[in-house]
């Protein structure tokens, strides 16, 4: 009886804190939550996941003067180390996929951006096209968004959004470039 009750406090305190924002000053104790949520950007109380795409471009600015592989690295870091991030994120709160946590966007919007044209069209179009999968999540998106858990389950329909979207933003760039 007592491992019943205490599945069923556990699954209480994830319905809670799934609802339940962090505070700016918990998430800068952990390297993990300050990342996981964006630097605070998901911290956000109106659409985090667009906050946080947004959040995401100044760090895209600043690489996109990079080399492809250099600009290639870092993403597949990101992506390799944002499981993990995920992951602790949600440990720590005790809930799958909170919508504070937002690396996942990151990282799927410098996906998109790989080897995008330069110039402001080109980086809203990559953030508008980015959050029509992410939101919209066609096919296979939202297979995976609903069968892989953890830290990989919360990367992974990011970075397949991020990858259709960097196949809308070079077609387009091949058409209109």
């Amino acid at each position: 009886m007592g491992s019943s009750l205490n599945a069923h406090n556990k699954d209480n305190h994830q319905k809670l804190n799934s609802t339940v924002t962090p505070k700016f000053q918990d998430i800068i104790k952990s390297p993990s939550m300050l990342f996981a949520f964006g630097f605070g950007s998901g911290l956000s109380k109106w659409a985090p996941g667009t906050v946080g795409t947004l959040a995401a471009v100044p760090f895209y600015w600043l690489m996109s003067d990079f080399p492809l592989f250099l600009f290639l690295g870092v993403v597949l870091v990101a992506s390799i180390l944002g499981v993990w991030i995920c992951q602790a994120a949600s440990d720590a709160m005790a809930v799958h996929d909170h919508p504070g946590i937002v690396w996942d966007e990151f990282v799927g919007y410098w996906i998109t951006m790989i080897a995008a044209p330069s110039g402001w069209f080109w980086i809203v179009f990559g953030f508008v096209m980015f959050r029509i999968f992410d939101i919209l999540k066609p096919w296979p998106i939202s297979w995976l968004d609903r069968r892989v858990s953890g830290g990989l389950g919360i990367m992974i329909d990011d970075i397949l959004a991020g990858i259709f979207a960097f196949a809308v933003v070079q077609i387009a760039a091949a058409y209109w470039g």
